[in-house]
């Protein structure tokens, strides 16, 4: 008995002692006991240091957080509130912001062409004392695309409008047609068109899509070929290269809402919609807890209505940083590869930010801070696969199971 207890015991010191100079340790995070490697200075081995994110309060309303450096739009929302306006209508003039400021390229017109040149608008806005939302997908030439969703919102019963037929609601509504092309944006097209049309959205099909740009066919699969459907590789998510400016506010009288914005995915196939306008992905209001706002790849993060589980997490009691870190890493542990990010608030105005994959990290605004009566652009330490509690916690736990289970069945 003594002799197996030993061995064991062995195993288990040698498994922590193979990295020279290392020792051991367990870490407190908000997520339980997380299992580090660290050199005898105490810096960590092989992974990427990642300073605790502690959640941030600003205890009181009215208040205003957005994703991205976005201060112009987090500014102009927070006056709209500090003048007695409505969190409707500031998330509205905060994300009109944006899209008039073209921020980062990746809100408004003149950004992220499809593969046929054009730039189309996906924008969602959600008043949460009606829990009622207006929205519109792909929509062309017009350039003021979450003002046409609030028209969504107050002149009909519907939820959303895609396409052309949401650019003639548009034009009824009295918004005037433009053009959405720049030289800036016929140059990114351009230049799409001389790498061969990399990167694409396409999948098994003929030509192959990494080596031509098409136009393509369905490629014949057998059953057990479409079982292992070849995959896209993931986007790289940065600041020049996102979806959406994702923004929530709660006004003086507690009211919640939130807007969203984007021009999409670059390159993308025609007729895509993203996260922005889907109700739950893009974001998410309810008057009795709060709200959320997401950002990142939209075809990963839609299927999983992260905005919606945060503030669902946030009603079971969950601070918005810890809600905003469970709905990302739910997605991480389908797609470990995927980039996004959230920002949380709740009716406290106690806010968070959680986000992975991203490797500069992921600023996002809020106003106002500690009293202040400006914006500040906060930054989130973004996890990944090697270093999200998921899976650092994965190692002891299996570890210490089979120590357990060896040491049970030497009695």
């Amino acid at each position: 008995m003594r002799g197996k207890q030993s061995f064991v015991v062995g195993i288990f010191v040698v498994l922590i002692s193979s990295c020279a100079s290392c020792s051991a340790k367990l870490s407190q995070s908000s997520n339980g006991f997380i299992y580090s490697i660290f050199n005898q200075d105490n810096s960590i081995v092989d992974v990427e240091e990642e300073p605790e994110i502690k959640p941030r309060q600003q205890m009181g309303i009215p208040v205003v957080i957005n994703t991205w450096g976005f201060d112009a739009g987090n500014a102009n929302a927070w006056n709209m509130l500090n003048r007695g306006g409505s969190a409707l209508d500031a998330v509205e003039v905060g994300a009109t912001t944006c899209e008039v400021l073209q921020c980062d390229n990746t809100v408004g017109f003149g950004g992220s062409p499809d593969e046929n040149g054009e730039t189309t608008l996906d924008a969602m806005i959600m008043d949460g004392e009606r829990h009622a939302v207006g929205a519109v997908g792909c929509l062309r030439r017009v350039k003021n695309a979450v003002g046409v969703a609030r028209k969504v919102l107050e002149h009909t019963s519907h939820t959303l409008l895609v396409g052309e037929l949401a650019t003639q609601f548009a034009l009824s509504m009295g918004f005037p047609e433009e053009n959405l092309t720049t030289p800036d944006s016929l140059e990114m097209h351009d230049s799409w068109e001389r790498n061969n049309c990399q990167p694409n959205f396409w999948r098994n099909v003929n030509p192959d899509p990494t080596q031509s740009c098409g136009p393509y066919t369905p490629k014949t699969m057998t059953k057990d070929q479409s079982k292992t459907m070849v995959q896209v590789p993931p986007r790289v998510i940065d600041q020049w290269n996102h979806d959406t400016i994702g923004i929530v506010a709660i006004d003086s009288l507690g009211r919640v809402a939130s807007a969203t914005s984007s021009n999409g995915a670059r390159n993308k196939i025609p007729g895509r919609v993203g996260d922005a306008p889907i109700v739950g992905a893009g974001s998410y209001v309810d008057k009795d807890i709060g709200g959320a706002a997401a950002t990142g790849d939209g075809d990963i993060m839609v299927r999983f209505l992260p905005s919606l589980l945060a503030v669902e997490k946030m009603g079971m009691g969950l601070s918005p940083t810890e809600a905003a870190e469970e709905a990302i890493q739910k997605i991480a542990r389908f797609y470990p590869t995927f980039s996004g990010a959230l920002v949380a608030v709740n009716l406290r105005g106690e806010y968070g930010a959680a986000c992975h994959g991203i490797a500069t990290g992921f600023p996002y605004c809020v106003s106002p801070e500690a009293g202040s009566n400006g914006t500040i652009i906060l930054h989130a330490n973004c996890t990944s696969t090697s270093t999200s509690p998921a899976n650092r916690v994965i190692l002891p736990r299996v570890l210490l199971g089979w120590v357990f289970w060896v040491l049970i069945g030497c009695k």
